[in-house]
C-alpha cells in the first residue's frame, strides 16, 4: 500500500486544505501525521514540545511517518518538519510527493502567528523566514514535483496536483 500523494511543505503552505479537497475529489482518505502523533501522545504538539521537548516531538513525528507511509492509501500530509529527519527524506524516495511551496506572505497570514506554532515562538515573522529558508532545500529534495500556492485558490493547486498524477 502506498499513498497517492504525499504532501510536504511549511506551515501555511496549505498541506491540510488542499490535502482534503483533494482526497474529497478523489474519494480517497486524508490523513495527516500531525493528528496521528496527537493521537498516539494523547497530547497536543505544543503541549508534547513544552513537555518533553522537540527531540521526543521529532522521533514520535518519525514513527508516525514511517506507519503513515505504509499503511495509508489515500492522500497524506505530512508535518512542515518531517523532513528534517534523513531517514524519513529517504522513504519519501519510493513515493509521489508534492512540495507546496509558499512565500514568506502568504505563510504568515495563513499560519496565523498568533496560533499554536510551537517553532514560532519569539518573533514569529522571523522564525518563519528563517524556516523556510532552511527547509526549502530539503522540501525540494524530496519532492516529485512542486506546486506553489501563493495566491491562488484551493481548486487551483488541487487541479495542478492532480494534472502532475
Amino acid at each position: 500500500m502506498t499513498p497517492l500523494i504525499v504532501l510536504v511543505g511549511p506551515p501555511g503552505a496549505g498541506k491540510s486544505t488542499v490535502g482534503q479537497a483533494l482526497a474529497a475529489r478523489r474519494d480517497v482518505e486524508f490523513r495527516d501525521t500531525d493528528s496521528d502523533v496527537e493521537a498516539a501522545a494523547g497530547e497536543s504538539i505544543s503541549e508534547i514540545f513544552v513537555g518533553r521537548g522537540e527531540a521526543a516531538f521529532r522521533t514520535l513525528e518519525r514513527d508516525a511517518v514511517r506507519e503513515a507511509l505504509d499503511s495509508h492509501d489515500g492522500v497524506l500530509a505530512l508535518g512542515g518538519g518531517a523532513v528534517l529527519d534523513a531517514s524519513t527524506r529517504e522513504l519519501l524516495g519510493k513515493h509521489r510527493v508534492a512540495f507546496l511551496d509558499v512565500g514568506l506572505a502568504d505563510a504568515a497570514s495563513r499560519a496565523g502567528l498568533n496560533r499554536d506554532r510551537p517553532l514560532l515562538l519569539g518573533n514569529p515573522r522571523t522564525q518563519l523566514r528563517a524556516m523556510l529558508d532552511e527547509r526549502r532545500p530539503l522540501y525540494e529534495e524530496v519532492a516529485s514535483f512542486t506546486v506553489a500556492t501563493d495566491g491562488r485558490t484551493i481548486d487551483e493547486v488541487v487541479a495542478d496536483i492532480e494534472a502532475a498524477l
